[in-house]
């Protein structure tokens, strides 16, 4: 398929994990896209991996906490591509993992910036561009930590979370009429650097429903229905794509 053709997506958090395998399945799916995260060298071997595929990719290294990195990833797209039309705003951190009383300050907020502030400033630069095409797709990779459950030490991580679907809804409420479409996407345990180490893994497998956590490609696929014609009727919504997690508590 190339449900994507003619497309240009932008991509945060996209050096490694969910990120990583979204690019690579937007490119083969004919998007163009631009690529952020913070580490450059990892960025790049993503864009080179996406182009010996016959995909075309751009990498804008930045921090997705900072305004500055959305307006030049916006920047990016509209005056190579011409247009945006699809933001996967996936960039995040699980943050300290302590009981809340244990949490300072500045960890809270580093930890709620990281995973909702970016969010916000994403969609703050990427809507007006969308707009000017016409319509877009913003999807926002939130978590089922939060949401449907609640982990020892990891309160900071769940209000972040948490709070993209309150986001989401407000994006859908001010501009769904304009042919924007906002989601959020919420996997379960996947096999990333941030699921830990094999224990770690292997209790998480416990927790869902199909006792195993997913392959990142397997999350991309579900971020590619969210941000491609197969879903123009879906916005303001929660996929759950946790293995079955919040259905069997």
């Amino acid at each position: 398929m190339s449900v994507l053709k003619n497309k240009v997506a932008i991509i945060t958090g996209a050096s490694s994990g969910i990120g990583r395998a979204t690019a690579m399945l937007l490119a083969a799916e004919g998007a163009s896209v631009i690529l952020n995260a913070r580490g450059s060298k990892a960025l790049e071997d993503v864009a080179d991996a996406i182009r010996r595929e016959g995909g075309t990719a751009l990498a804008v290294a930045g921090d997705a906490s900072l305004d500055e990195t959305h307006s030049e990833l916006v920047a990016a797209a509209t005056s190579r591509f011409g247009r945006l039309d699809v933001a996967i705003n996936n960039a995040g951190t699980v943050g300290p993992i302590r009981p809340l009383a244990e949490i300072a300050p500045q960890e809270w907020q580093d930890t709620l910036t990281t995973n909702l502030t970016s969010a916000f400033l994403g969609a703050r630069h990427q809507i007006p561009a969308m707009l000017e095409s016409g319509a877009g797709a913003l999807v926002f990779v939130s978590s089922f930590v939060g949401t449907s459950v609640g982990l020892p030490g990891m309160a900071a991580y769940a209000a972040a979370k948490a709070g993209i679907m309150g986001l989401v809804k407000g994006i859908t409420a001010d501009y769904g009429s304009r042919n924007i479409r906002a989601n959020a996407l919420l996997p379960g345990g996947t096999d990333t650097a941030m699921a830990g180490d094999q224990a770690q893994k292997d209790w998480a497998a416990g927790l869902h429903a199909l006792k195993r956590i997913a392959r990142p490609e397997e999350i991309a696929q579900a971020a590619l229905f969210l941000a491609s014609p197969l879903s123009s009727f879906v916005a303001g919504s929660a996929l759950y794509a946790d293995g079955g997690n919040a259905a069997v508590k």
